[in-house]
C-alpha cells in the first residue's frame, strides 16, 4: 500500500523514539508540543518506535485524524537524530522511507542552470 498526499504536504520525521502504545491523541500532543506543529494543518507526522522496526504516520485528511501504521519483518527504518527534534522530508522520500529504504539515497536534483548568454 502506498501513501498519497496532494502536492506541497510537508512530511515531518519525529527525531528520536516515540512510544508506539500512544494513539490519535497521544501522537497528536506530541506533534503540538514537542515538533511544534498544527496536528490539524495537513501535515503529515512520522514517529519510530525503539527497536526501530515499527513507524506511525499520522495526519488529518480534512474530515478525520488518519493513523498508518507499519511493521518491517526484517530490518529497521532508517531515523534521523535531528537537535530540534524534526526533520522534514518530501513525499517521495517518504514513500522510499515505508518501504524500507535509505529515504537519505533519495535527493531532489539541482535547479537546472540556465547556459549564460554571450553577446
Amino acid at each position: 500500500m502506498s501513501l498519497s498526499f496532494p502536492p506541497g504536504t510537508r512530511v515531518w520525521l519525529a527525531a528520536g523514539v516515540t512510544d508506539m502504545r500512544r494513539g490519535f491523541d497521544g501522537l497528536s500532543a506530541q506533534a503540538a508540543t514537542v515538533l511544534k506543529e498544527n496536528p490539524l494543518s495537513g501535515h503529515v507526522f512520522v514517529f519510530r518506535g525503539r527497536s526501530g522496526d515499527r513507524v506511525k504516520v499520522l495526519f488529518w485528511d480534512g474530515q478525520g485524524m488518519c493513523l498508518y501504521y507499519k511493521r518491517l519483518e526484517k530490518g529497521s527504518f532508517v531515523w534521523p537524530r535531528a537537535k530540534d527534534g524534526k526533520v522534514s522530508i518530501s513525499g517521495s522520500q517518504l514513500a522510499t522511507l515505508l518501504d524500507g529504504i535509505d529515504w537519505r539515497l533519495t535527493r531532489v536534483p539541482p535547479a537546472v542552470r540556465q547556459p549564460t548568454r554571450v553577446v
